[in-house]
Formats: C-alpha cells, structure tokens, sequence
C-alpha cells in the first residue's frame, strides 16, 4: 500500500479525549501531519461533561465541541460510524468494515463503554444506559409516558442520570450497591449527608441494595431487591460506572492489558506496542483507569507534544479532584480523600440540619493538606486543592478552613498561588498561564475561557480564574471589567439603562442587538428579566418571558426542599378581617397545608403540589386576596404595629400608611428583595430600622431610614429626611426606590449598594431629597407607571389557559406526587425528615 509524503496519524475513536489531541495537532501546522479520525457514533465528538443540559434544552448542536474542525484546511479527514475491527501492527494497518488504513502512528481513543450489572432481566424493554446523546433521546422518549424512573447506580454519572429523570418530571428512586453514594468521591459521613440533600429533593435513595431481578409489571417493569420490598417503576437506566473499550486486544497479539482493563501506557502515553498509543478512557496508567476529562486531556496534551516533536513532562495520574453540582447540590473531592496515605490524620464538620459535610485529611505532622471531601459547601474548594497539590503550608488552626465563614478564601489570595498551581485540573492550565494571558491583553473571564480553555471544563476554577484576573489587572492598574456574565459585557446598570432608552422589551432583542454569543445563562436571563419587568411592568410568564425566570418566579411560589411549594398572600401592612382570615384557614384546612405565621407579618403556606397551586390562587382570590410576592425580587411585605389607632403611645397611623405604601409598591421588581416598616412611634415595634426602606411616626410627620437589612450581615438602615409629611415620604420613597432599581448591581441588597455608592448616603440624598441631579420629577414618573400598571400575577394566570398548563406535578399526568412522606407535628402536616421514613408511620 502506498505511503502519502506525510506521517499519517490514525486516531481510532472521537470523543473528548480524541478532540483534545486533535486541537493540541493542529496548532503544530509546520509538523507536516496527515490526521484521519475513525469514530463509532454517527456525530463528532460533543460535551459529555454537560450531557445532562440536553434534558434541559440544549441541542445536541450546542453540545458539539469547538471548534468543531480542529484541522480545517491541512487536509485531514474524519470518518463516522466507523469502527476499528482489528489493529495489523506488523503491517502497519488498521481494519474497518470497509477495508484497510495505514497508519504511521495510531492513537486509540476507544473511550469506555456502560456497565451494566448482568441482572437477569436488564434486556427488557425499559431498560436503558446513560451514555450517548442517542441513550437519552431513547430515555426522553419512553419518558413520555411514564411517572416512575429508577437508576440503578449512586456513583457520579448515577446522580447526572437521577437529575435527568427528574427534569423530566419522573419520581425518581437512586439504587446503589454499596453503603453510600457517590464511594469512589466521598467517604460514609458524607454519603450520607448527600442522601439526605437529595432525599430532600423528593428522591428515594437505596443504598446497601443488591439489585435481583428486573421482571414485567402491569403497568412497567419491577425491580427485586434484596432484603427489602421490589420498586415497582417504568423505566430503569443503568449507570455502575464504565468499562474500558479495549476489546482491539483481544485480537491483536502484543497489545497489553490493565490488571482491571484498559490499554497498558507508559507515561507518555506509549502503548506496548510501537508507534501506538492510548489516550482517555480507554488507557490504564499504572494499573489506574480514569473516568474523568481532566487526566484524559492531559494524556492527550502529553501524546500530542510527542507527535510534533516538542519536549513536554509526562502524565503523573494520581488522584484528581472533582467538583460538580449534582441536583443543586456541590459536591468536591480532592487528593487523599480516604486518608490512605501512611499516618494521614482528618478533621471533620457535619451539619446535618444545614445539610454541609467537610472533611480535610492532613499529613501526620498536620502541616500540609493531602486531601478532602465538601459536601453542600464547595466554595472553597479552589482554594483547598490548590493548597494540597503545592504542599502549601497550613494555617496554625487548620480546623478553621473547615468553618463556612472561615478563612480558606482569604488564606490564599491571587497573589499567593505559585504560577505552577494546576488552577484548571480539566484542562490543565496553571496560575502561570492565566497570569501570562492576562498580561497579554485577555482582560475578561470570556477571553481567558477562550485563550486557555480554564473553566471550559466543569466549570469549578472559575471563581479562582476570576481572582487572578482581578488580581493581575488591579496590579497594572487596569480597571476590573464588570460585565454582567460572558454574553453581555455591560453591567447591570448599563442594560438598564438601555433597556429603558430603547424600548426593548424582550431578552432576544437585547442579546442580539448588544449580547456577544451563545444564548444566555443562569445569571444574565434572571437580571434581564429582573430589568424588563421593573421598566415596563410585563406579566413574567408571557412566552417571551417565562423561559428567564428562575425556578420561584417561574412557578410563581417559593419552591422548598421536598419539592412543594409554599403559598404567601399579600396581607397589606399585617391588618386582616376575620373573612379573610377564615378563607385561609378553609384553604390551608382543605388542601391540609402546614401554616405559618411568618416574621413579616405574613401567614405562609406550605406544602402545596404544583398541581394545585391553581385550585389554591383561585380560592385566595376569590377571597379577596393577592399574590404576596414572596417568591420574587419584590417587595415582600410593609410590616407595621398598631400605631394610634390602639397603642397609648402611638403619635400617627401606622397601619394605614402600611397598607397605602405595600399597595403602592407591591409586585414592583427590583435587583433584591425590598422589605419595609412603618412604626407608630419611637418604641419601634415594627423594627423599621432594619428595613429596606423604614418609617418612624414623629409629632411633626415621618423619619425617613433607607438601606438597612437582617439576614447574615445586619445593617441598620441610615436617616433619610426628618419629619416628612405623607406626601413628602412617598414622593422620596418613589425616587429612592427607582435610583436603586437603576443603579444597584444583579441580586444587591440596598445596604451594599449605598456602601459601594460613590458618596455613599450622602449622595442619595442628594439625588432623593435635594434633587441635585434633576431627576426627581423623571423618577417619580417611573414609579407612577409601575403603580398604574400593577396586575396580581395569580389571577393573570387563573385568566390564561396557556400560563395555566404549566402548573402540573408530572408532564403527562394532572394527578400529583403520591410519594411524598409526611407526619403530623404540633397537629400540622410537616414533611418526613430522612431518618423518620424508617420504621416510622408517615401520611401521604
């Protein structure tokens, strides 16, 4: 067979592994390559690290990874839904259905295959792996017509697979072998801890479960465990882990396998065979198989340099550290997790009330960091395994990183990573190369994805990328850019700004005519939807609108942790009749609803299914009431006492003024949640100087206090203007409110923003009271159009069938979640905590 002038590279599968190599072969245009790529599925390789957002709407086009023609125009060719039959090593040749290819060198990246638990029973019709874009086509089909979905699995991808099910609106079971989940990442402490999270979440976690046998049910399948009750379900998808594709060895003599499978390489990627080699999933380095992208793009790295001719190290292993957010919940792994190291000695936190697990393992001098676990608090994971990758040195207190207010952020700032901290364990990019990109003019988080790949990955270096731009351009004296998120380079303020001097009044608009690629984020959509409900007053689940908001705002309820929803109606300044009164007690009482006097002031609601937030709107507003807006970035609530209608020391109306200021704010959206008071008299019963915007009654009129909060950092609200009259405190409540809708950054509470305002106080009065700038009559205006335009958004959308086909538990039922578990406390339905759902009698 002819040879071509050029070295011919074959490169036998093309995923994510074969995809790093390729782009790494072709910046290295003068090495005078002929590459032809082999891959088995029918498409190029895509983004399996995200492959769970395909159930949330990303195409499979979006998942393609770019760019998507790592060798345009030097000649190489790809060729899919081709596979390697056999490798003919003393020829030089490779075999596909087609015929043979010769190769120079060849590179397998066969990748990994799903194990799938030899269950009698596992070839049923609704049985499926979670693998390939095609497996969850078929699982997103055979969803639509069930209610019940069980993954057999409770390890990383078993947990991506459980989240799938439940996007796509299945009661979702999790059955796991060993004793807790996710045990290759966590030990038994926090295992349980993430049971508990995600048993929260209305999943049913199994753990210590042999699976038997899958048999058909009417209707589904049933799934036999031991020594417990069979899972009735269905669909099932098996996600143990994965398996080496390395099935080319058992027909190529020489071709050495892993103890536990897997090409053998040295570590520079070298099979044992000559000119071959193995990158990603498919190799075993040192007896080790990795199932993650970071190990497999630095094989690939360290094949590619020996390709081109370029001195590079060689691929150490070891363990790798992980960070991921599985069904909301962070979940961080690094180093020696399970303290196996000789003489590693661990501190630990476990707050199962607040759901967090730490463990830091240390060496047996207790000097350096070797390894550890965060369960439900991962903030400080870039921190942490960046100090045990260096040996950096630890804190007098180590135990103090374990704190969640603790000091790891401020341990290590920019400054002090060394330039060869691996920042970005996906892809490899260290401290150094960051700091170097940014001196060479990549100046935003977008340009340094783009230039170093870092948070390309899984996306966890992010907020430590982010630190060392801000480090290294406050050292140039460079001003930090603001921008809101990757696709809008403008802050907050700015759209707004444009939002309102424009006219656009939809999200498409505004990202097509000023955003820079994609198709928006977790943070840009809910800003934006924040901007063009507080300028033109929308109701929030138009089409246009509704795919922006989040999770609260969408359903129109504040989501809570069994998945229920609670229900809040606006009771103006706190007065309420006996009627309405007894309205919620007939609503709370029929749809056994546990109730709840809040602190506002307010009767909460909880424990409503989707499914019948509808039924309960409709009879609230019937009554009179409205939506309270508890699930928006809103005004909450206008908390009052009693004031001089009844209080002997009470010197004006306090409930009245409540009611009048929560009707005339209520619904407006705003960067934050806005809470107000209005107290009657200096004695502060209402606590108006913890608010938003606070009143205190005086003989003369009204004390004006404005930017105070509670919450984690208190802050009491600073002295606007001084015995106001009524019309006078509405007009500078009307333009205080709307200078900070203007101005305040993405989810920034009043406090912050008049500290971070230039002359802080000083200067809103002078904008609110003084009217310095000019724009009081403008702002006031603004006000007046949001009141003019107000509608309860629990009866726009009881009057619209469209809005109102959004509100079901399950896709293809009207019916509601039977699963649930509660019990009775104090005489009130409460949701089952996880140890309770154990030989204890629960309701449903």
């Amino acid at each position: 067979m002819e040879r071509t002038p050029h070295r011919r590279v074959v490169v036998a599968g093309y995923g994510m592994a074969a995809h790093r190599l390729l782009v790494q072969l072709s910046r290295a245009s003068d090495a005078h390559l002929e590459v032809v790529v082999l891959g088995e599925e029918p498409r190029a390789a895509y983004d399996r690290v995200h492959l769970s957002n395909f159930f949330a709407g990303l195409t499979a086009g979006e998942l393609a990874l770019q760019p998507e023609d790592p060798g345009h125009g030097q000649g190489w060719s790809t060729r899919l839904e081709t596979r390697v039959k056999a490798i003919h090593p003393a020829d030089k040749e490779v075999e596909t259905a087609t015929g043979r290819l010769a190769y120079d060198t060849l590179v397998l990246a066969t990748g990994s295959r799903p194990f799938v638990p030899p269950v009698p029973g596992h070839t049923l019709p609704g049985c499926f792996v979670y693998r390939t874009l095609e497996d969850l086509e078929a699982i997103r089909e055979a969803a639509q017509g069930a209610k019940v979905g069980t993954v057999i699995g409770g390890g990383l991808l078993g947990l991506e697979a459980a989240n799938a099910l439940r996007n796509l609106g299945l009661q979702v079971h999790v059955v796991e072998l060993a004793g807790h989940l996710m045990p290759a990442q966590v030990d038994a402490a926090g295992g349980r801890i993430l049971a508990q999270k995600i048993g929260d979440l209305g999943i049913s976690v199994h753990v210590s479960a042999q699976s038997r046998r899958i048999s058909r049910s009417s209707p589904g399948l049933e799934l036999e465990l031991a020594d417990r009750a069979p899972l009735r379900t269905d669909l099932i998808v098996f996600s143990a882990g994965i398996r080496p594709r390395d099935e080319l060895a058992d027909s190529t003599e020489g071709l050495e396998r892993g103890p536990r499978g897997g090409f053998v390489i040295d570590d520079f990627g070298q099979t044992s065979l000559p000119d071959v080699y193995a990158i990603g999933e498919c190799a075993s380095h040192r007896g080790t198989l990795y199932g993650l992208v970071g190990p497999a793009n630095q094989m690939a790295d360290v094949v590619a340099a020996r390709l081109i001719g370029e001195e590079a190290p060689g691929f150490s292993g070891g363990p790798q550290p992980t960070k991921l957010k599985l069904l909301g919940i962070d979940v961080a792994s690094f180093g020696d997790v399970h303290g196996q190291t000789e003489g590693a000695r661990s501190l630990s936190l476990s707050d199962e009330v607040k759901g967090v697990y730490k463990k830091l393992v240390v060496d047996k001098k207790g000097r350096h960091l070797i390894g550890g676990i965060l369960v439900g608090d991962a903030e400080a994971f870039g921190t942490l395994s960046v100090m045990a990758a260096e040996r950096l040195p630890l804190p007098g207190t180590p135990e103090s990183l374990l704190v969640p207010a603790g000091g790891a952020e401020d341990l290590l700032g920019a400054d002090a990573l060394p330039d060869g901290a691996n920042i970005c364990t996906c892809n490899s990019v260290s401290a150094g190369a960051i700091r170097t990109a940014v001196r060479d003019g990549h100046h935003t988080v977008p340009a340094l994805k783009a230039c170093t790949s870092a948070g390309t990955g899984c996306g966890g270096c992010v907020p430590s990328v982010t630190s060392l731009l801000q480090g290294e351009l406050e050292k140039a004296g460079i001003e930090i850019d603001r921008s809101l998120c990757e696709h809008f380079e403008q802050t907050r303020q700015e759209l707004y700004e444009t939002v309102r001097v424009t006219g656009i009044k939809s999200f498409e608009e505004l990202h097509a005519r000023y955003g820079r690629g994609g198709k928006g984020c977790e943070i840009c959509k809910p800003a934006v939807a924040s901007i063009l409900a507080s300028t033109w007053n929308d109701f929030v689940l138009e089409p246009r609108h509704a795919g922006l908001q989040d999770t609260n705002d969408y359903y129109l309820a504040n989501m809570q942790r069994d998945g229920t929803y609670s229900v809040v109606p606006r009771v103006p300044g706190g007065e309420i009749t006996p009627r309405k009164l007894a309205a919620i007690a007939a609503v709370a009482e029929e749809f056994d609803l546990y109730t709840k006097i809040t602190g506002a002031q307010r009767i909460d609601l909880f424990g409503a299914q989707l499914h019948e937030l509808p039924a309960i709107w409709r009879a609230l507003v019937d009554a009179g009431f409205e939506s309270g807006h508890a699930y928006g970035k809103a005004l909450r609530t206008v908390k009052s006492c009693v004031g001089d209608t009844w209080c002997r020391y009470g010197v004006q109306d306090s409930v009245g003024l409540a009611i009048r200021l929560e009707e005339r704010y209520r619904g407006i959206r705003a960067p934050h949640k806005l809470k107000m008071a209005v107290s009657g008299c200096t004695r502060e019963c209402a606590e108006a100087q913890g608010k938003d915007v606070g009143v205190i009654a005086t003989e003369k009129g009204y004390n004006l206090y404005v930017g105070g909060n509670g919450g984690m950092t208190p802050r009491h609200a600073e002295l606007l203007a001084t015995d106001v009259d009524e019309k006078t405190l509405i007009r500078y409540i009307d333009r205080f409110l709307i200078f900070y809708i203007r101005n305040a950054d993405r989810l920034q509470r009043t406090a912050r923003w008049i500290e971070g305002l230039e002359g802080g106080l000083d200067h809103v009065r002078d904008v609110v009271v003084h009217d310095r700038l000019g724009l009081g009559e403008e702002l006031e205006k603004q006000m007046q159009f949001l009141v003019d335009t107000y509608a309860c958004e629990w009866k726009k959308v009881l009057d619209s069938p469209e809005a109102l086909r959004r509100f079901r538990t399950f896709v293809n039922d009207d019916n509601g979640d039977d699963n649930l578990t509660y019990v009775r406390e104090r005489e009130q339905r409460r949701p089952a905590y996880p140890h309770e759902r154990k030989g204890l009698e629960v309701i449903s």
